[in-house]
């Protein structure tokens, strides 16, 4: 297992379309989601949750959504895509925020917690061996298919977070060079 900083340092998205089987069982799962849960949480009010869409139920859930994609008349290109959206990893994870008003607690803050979590389990997953990618799609703005995922109208979607085995090692991709994005304050 690595280091943290090394953890840190070679972390990478691996495509869902380069995930292969297996994926994390129920035990390492398990982990993931305990680690991920662990993150910044202003007045403890756990403004997340998670959805696993795992084994079959992936490619229910594909179909559900591809037959909503239909009627809103997309091609059958973009409905073959919906259809096995969710079979691409070997595992998905809907990190769910669940953001509301509160007196003390301003919604961006429980916002970035979700955000935090979210990352929290691509690293993980990272930590353990696994490839990760956290993707947003179509569905997870839409509240119908929000609906059929199991989301509620009042809840955003953080994130996908598709979790697998790596098919091939990820690519290294360009990073910001620091003194385009550091600043540093003064009177």
């Amino acid at each position: 297992m690595p280091d943290a900083l090394n953890l840190l340092e070679t972390r990478r998205s691996v495509s869902a379309r380069n995930m292969v089987e297996p994926g994390p069982d129920d035990a390492a799962l398990q982990r993931m989601l305990a680690i991920a849960s662990r993150v910044p949480d202003h007045g403890k009010l756990t403004p997340w949750r998670f959805i696993v869409y795992s084994g079959a139920m992936r490619a229910k859930a594909g179909e559900k959504l591809a037959i909503l994609h239909a009627k809103r008349g997309a091609d059958a290109e973009k409905i073959e895509a919906t259809r096995i959206s969710l079979t691409r990893g070997p595992v998905v994870v809907a990190v769910i925020s669940t953001a509301a008003e509160h007196p003390k607690i301003p919604v961006w803050e429980q916002e970035m917690s979700a955000g935090a979590a979210t990352m929290n389990l691509c690293i993980a997953a990272h930590a353990m061996g696994f490839a990760a990618n956290w993707l947003t799609d179509w569905f997870a703005y839409d509240e119908e298919a929000k609906a059929v995922l199991g989301i509620k109208a009042d809840e955003k979607v953080a994130g996908f977070v598709y979790i697998g085995s790596k098919a091939e090692a990820p690519q290294e991709r360009p990073r910001p060079a620091l003194e385009t994005i550091v600043t540093h304050w003064s009177a």
